[in-house]
């Protein structure tokens, strides 16, 4: 005998919510990464040139741009991707029902 397993039916405010929070952590790794080689570049450049770096242009001028950038194009994937997962669930819950 096979267990009944209960779905639940997919709820739209469920889209918004994962796709602003994938976001925000798709952002947050992006921002990371992109410092860390701005980092490298500006030390790097720094010191071949035999000066200081200046820490300022690795978040104003690398990391923080390519965050921003990454945010929008995941913002617009996911946003895609969970409207679509929203509908296939919906779709597939309504055929659970009906059988």
């Amino acid at each position: 005998m096979l267990a009944q397993i209960k779905h639940h039916p997919p709820h739209w405010y469920g889209v918004p919510v994962r796709v602003l929070l994938v976001t925000f952590l798709s952002t947050l790794i992006c921002f990371a990464a992109s410092l860390l080689v701005g980092i490298i570049g500006t030390v790097l450049v720094a010191f071949a040139h035999g000066v200081h770096p200046d820490m300022r242009i690795a978040y104003r001028d690398i990391a923080l741009p390519i965050a921003l950038t990454a945010a929008g194009i995941i913002f617009v994937a996911m946003l895609f991707s969970e409207i679509r997962r929203y509908r296939q669930n919906k779709a597939l819950s309504a055929i659970e029902r009906a059988s």
